[in-house]
């Protein structure tokens, strides 16, 4: 790996050749249609130069959460048919429904305002969530008959074409997806016999896509799987043929030779055992880096595992390295692929007793993103 540029203290290396091979890889194993996630800015790899890579790799749509998210794709030339699914309340869908951008729709609210935002040439894309055991967002089940039957009648009027029919798992057993699956077919029945038939059904997100081939319909919605992580606690990554996009890394910012009973870092909740080298590390809580990781986080520095010492504060944290031989800008790797030896994104994940998804989607705006593929 080369080195950081000069001046850089801290930079997350974006594999955009990686997230178009996770993608194609999804691709063959699904044989359905890919929706490539790239909300929350694609899960902290820049959603600009993800969407353009899972483009490359064959995704046949994207999908963020808001509708800011789209208009950025927009903005920057990113042109791919685009799903928006969660919106504010009151919002209006007009910005949204110029740039061809599909909305989800969970309510008869956003279904009027989708409705109102058509043009005399152009009515509105829409996507139907509906509600089938995650009791998040989508149009309840209760009113699963009323809001569909509106849809139809706004299709007929011209105000709105629906897309697609969708819904979201819980991934918490075969059996309560599958659940899930059967009430989202009663769901797409009664739209045929109201008169709504979408070219587009998915369900799926990176989980059951893999996991549950019935889930698969028309096509899937991957987030994780697209950055290379594993969404299962058994398999990882290189078990499923992935390869993790990010590669988080810093440059070594000092270096000091202590004696034995040194206390690092606020609180003292790690003293050295006996004389050795610290060195700092400029990656905090601010960066993304998580605090409850603190004297557990792995982290390679000159080709070499070690772990946290002490707290990890705002902008940096210490590691003891004994006396192996550090010095100032070697690079520090927090997380990448591990089939390279790194630490992964699991390793971090595991240490602040979270999952990789919020490991990676944290990395704050102050770390360079810098693209590169392989």
């Amino acid at each position: 790996m080369s080195a950081l540029p000069n001046g850089t203290a801290r930079e997350a290396l974006i594999d955009v050749g990686a997230i178009a091979a996770n993608t194609r890889r999804i691709a063959r194993v699904t044989e359905t249609d890919i929706i490539a996630v790239v909300k929350a800015d694609a899960y902290g790899h820049g959603a600009v130069r993800a969407a353009r890579a899972a483009l490359d790799g064959g995704a046949t749509r994207l999908g963020v959460a808001d509708i800011n998210e789209a208009l950025e794709l927009r903005r920057a030339g990113v042109m791919a048919p685009i799903l928006a699914w969660l919106h504010a309340p009151g919002t209006t869908f007009d910005e949204a429904a110029a740039a061809h951008v599909a909305l989800g729709i969970s309510s008869m609210d956003q279904l009027q305002a989708a409705a109102a935002a058509s043009a005399a040439d152009r009515p509105t894309r829409i996507h139907l969530k509906l509600e089938t055991g995650l009791s998040r967002n989508g149009i309840a089940p209760e009113d699963w008959n009323h809001v569909v039957a509106e849809a139809a009648r706004w299709e007929r009027l011209g105000k709105v074409t629906v897309e697609g029919i969708f819904s979201h798992l819980s991934n918490t057993t075969i059996a309560d997806d599958l659940v899930a699956l059967e009430r989202f077919n009663e769901g797409i029945a009664l739209a045929a016999s109201l008169g709504v038939h979408p070219q587009i059904r998915h369900l799926a997100a990176t989980n059951a896509a893999l996991a549950l081939p019935a889930a698969r319909l028309d096509a899937v919605r991957i987030g994780i799987g697209l950055y290379g992580l594993s969404p299962f606690d058994d398999r990882t990554s290189a078990d499923l043929g992935l390869r993790p996009a990010m590669t988080l890394r810093a440059a070594v910012a000092n270096v000091r030779r202590v004696p034995a009973g040194t206390g690092l870092s606020y609180g003292y909740t790690h003293r050295t055992t006996g004389e050795t080298t610290l060195a700092l590390v400029p990656f905090g809580y601010a960066d993304g880096v998580p605090r409850s990781a603190s004297n557990r986080g792995a982290v390679m520095i000159a080709g070499k595992k070690f772990t946290v010492s002490g707290r990890i504060a705002m902008d940096q944290f210490i590691v003891d390295v004994g006396d192996h031989p550090v010095n100032i800008g070697d690079e520090a790797v927090l997380f990448g692929d591990p089939t390279l030896g790194v630490p992964s994104a699991e390793d971090w994940a595991a240490a602040a007793d979270t999952i990789n998804y919020e490991i990676i989607t944290r990395i704050g705006a102050r770390v360079t993103r810098r693209s590169v593929s392989s």
